[in-house]
């Protein structure tokens, strides 16, 4: 497990989100796609620019949100955010 230290620090050092992380097609700590990786638990942890920022749940949304159960919200259905994320690009 990681400790509130290396939490601490990866909320202070974290890039900025990619497309895809904003999308909410993308973990914003692990990076996993959850295309490839569907039956993942994402957890929403903040958003950016109205749009849900997803963590895996467990580790990857405490390292985001401090919160293994997310932040707020019920993150909407793959297949939305794939098609939202098609409109765009």
């Amino acid at each position: 497990m990681y400790s509130s230290d290396a939490i601490s620090s990866r909320r202070r050092s974290h890039s900025e989100p990619t497309e895809e992380m904003v999308a909410g097609l993308v973990c914003v700590v692990c990076r996993t796609d959850y295309r490839r990786a569907p039956d993942t638990n994402a957890m929403v942890v903040g958003h950016d620019s109205g749009k849900q920022l997803l963590a895996c749940e467990g580790v990857c949304a405490r390292m985001a949100g401090g919160s293994v159960n997310g932040s707020d919200g019920t993150p909407l259905p793959l297949v939305e955010r794939m098609h939202r994320y098609e409109a765009e690009h």
